[in-house]
C-alpha cells in the first residue's frame, strides 16, 4: 500500500518534484501498482535539522531518560527529525532503538576548562590533556567533537580563549585522525584565529568573528551556525555581569546589538550557514522555527533559509534527503516556507522513516 503526496516536493537546490509516493516507508517518483490508501496535500519538505541541539541537557547538566526522551519528541513534532547533537552529558544512545524518535548524530560531551564553562555540563580538563580527550571523544561520538573555545574569565572580567593556539591545532588534529569533525563554541574574537589556523571544521555562534575571519570561513567553506535564539539572550548577559565585569557586558551588548548585521554580512559573504536552535540548557527545545524566522528577519531569504534547514543541512551531516528509494523523513506544510518562513511552525503532517507521526 502506497502514501501519495501531492506536492510540490522541495528534493534539492533546483529540484522540485510534482509529487511522490510513500511506499514501505521510502519515497519514489515513480507511480506505484499498490493500491493508494491516502493522500497527503501539501508542500513537501525533507524533514528539518537542527545542527545545534543539546538532548538530554538541561539548565542542570544532565537529565534522565524520560525527560531526554520527550526532548527529542519536542523536536520531532515541530519538525526536526535529524539532529546533531553539539554536546551532551547524557548517554542518549538508547534513542537509536525508538522508531519513532528523530535520528541524532553525537558530537560526545562538551570539553572545557574547569571553572571556564557552565557547570555540570563538559568533561572539565586541563589544557595539556586536550590531544588524547578530543581523540577518546572523537572515537565515543557519531564523527563529531565539541569544543569549548572561549568564555567568561573572571579575573580578566572578560572572554577569554581557553586553549592555547599549538595545543587546540593538536587536538583539532587528533580529531581528525579519529575519523572525526570539530565544531567550536565561541563568542569571542579572540578565539578566531586559533580555530582557523587550527582546521576547525564548523563554528557556533560566531559572534566575534571579523571581516577578515568571515573571508577565510568563505574561502574555505567553513559553515556557521549562528544561533541567534542564543544570542537574543546576549543584553541579559550583559546585563548580569554590568557591574562586576563592565567589559565582557559591553561586549555582549554590542554583540547583540549588531546580531542581523552581523549574520547578513556572512550570508553575502558566501558563508555556508545552518540553522541551529541552542535547544537545552536554558532554551527549549521544539524552537527550530523560531531560528529559522530569526533568520529571515536578519535578511537570509526564507527560500535560502529552507534549504539549509533541511536538504543542504541533511547533505553536510550525510544524511539522505529524499532521493529515489530513501527513508520518507518529512514535513508536509499546508503553506509553502520558501514564500512565508512562518509556515514552519505550522506542520501538517510529520513523517518518519514512512510512519505519519
Amino acid at each position: 500500500m502506497a502514501i501519495r503526496l501531492s506536492g510540490p516536493v522541495l528534493a534539492g537546490d533546483g529540484d522540485v518534484r510534482d509529487g511522490a509516493w510513500v511506499v514501505d516507508g521510502r519515497i519514489t517518483y515513480r507511480e506505484p501498482a499498490t493500491p493508494v490508501t491516502a493522500t497527503l496535500d501539501g508542500v513537501v519538505v525533507p524533514g528539518l535539522v537542527d545542527v545545534h541541539c543539546h538532548v538530554g541537557l538541561d539548565s542542570g547538566g544532565a537529565v534522565d531518560r524520560d525527560l531526554a526522551l520527550k526532548q527529542a519528541m519536542v523536536d520531532r513534532d515541530a519538525g526536526t527529525l535529524l539532529i546533531r547533537d553539539a554536546g551532551s552529558p547524557t548517554d542518549t544512545r538508547f534513542l537509536d532503538a525508538v522508531a519513532d524518535a528523530p535520528r541524532i548524530v553525537r558530537a560526545a560531551r562538551f570539553i572545557a576548562r574547569p571553572k571556564r564553562y557552565l557547570r555540570y555540563y563538559a568533561r572539565e580538563i586541563e589544557v595539556a590533556d586536550l590531544p588524547a580527550v578530543m581523540a577518546d571523544e572523537a572515537r565515543k561520538s557519531d564523527g563529531w567533537v565539541k569544543i569549548i573555545a572561549d568564555w567568561i574569565d573572571r579575573d580578566a572580567g572578560d572572554l577569554t580563549p581557553l586553549w592555547p593556539a599549538d595545543v587546540l591545532a593538536e587536538g583539532i588534529a587528533a580529531a581528525h585522525e579519529q575519523g572525526a569533525r570539530v565544531t567550536a563554541h565561541t563568542f569571542a574574537t579572540e578565539a578566531a584565529d586559533a580555530l582557523l589556523d587550527g582546521g576547525i571544521d564548523c563554528i557556533e555562534h560566531g559572534t566575534g568573528l571579523q571581516p577578515d575571519h568571515v573571508e577565510e570561513c568563505a574561502r574555505r567553506g567553513i559553515p556557521l551556525v549562528p544561533t541567534l535564539l542564543q544570542v537574543a539572550n546576549f543584553e541579559g548577559y550583559a546585563e548580569q555581569g554590568a557591574e562586576k565585569f563592565p567589559a565582557y557586558s559591553a561586549r555582549m551588548r554590542a554583540m547583540h546589538e549588531r546580531r542581523f548585521a552581523h549574520v547578513r554580512a556572512m550570508h553575502e559573504a558566501g558563508v555556508p550557514l545552518l540553522v541551529g536552535t541552542d535547544a537545552g540548557g536554558t532554551i527549549g527545545h521544539g524552537v527550530l522555527p523560531d531560528e529559522a524566522a530569526l533568520l529571515v528577519e536578519a535578511g537570509i531569504p526564507a527560500d535560502e533559509v529552507v534549504a539549509i534547514a533541511s536538504w543542504r543541512a541533511r547533505a553536510f551531516l550525510g544524511a539522505p534527503v529524499l532521493e529515489e528509494g530513501e527513508p520518507a523523513d518529512l514535513v508536509v506544510y499546508a503553506a509553502d516556507p520558501r514564500v512565508d518562513i512562518a509556515a514552519l511552525a505550522s506542520p501538517r503532517h510529520v513523517m518518519l522513516r514512512g510512519a505519519l507521526v
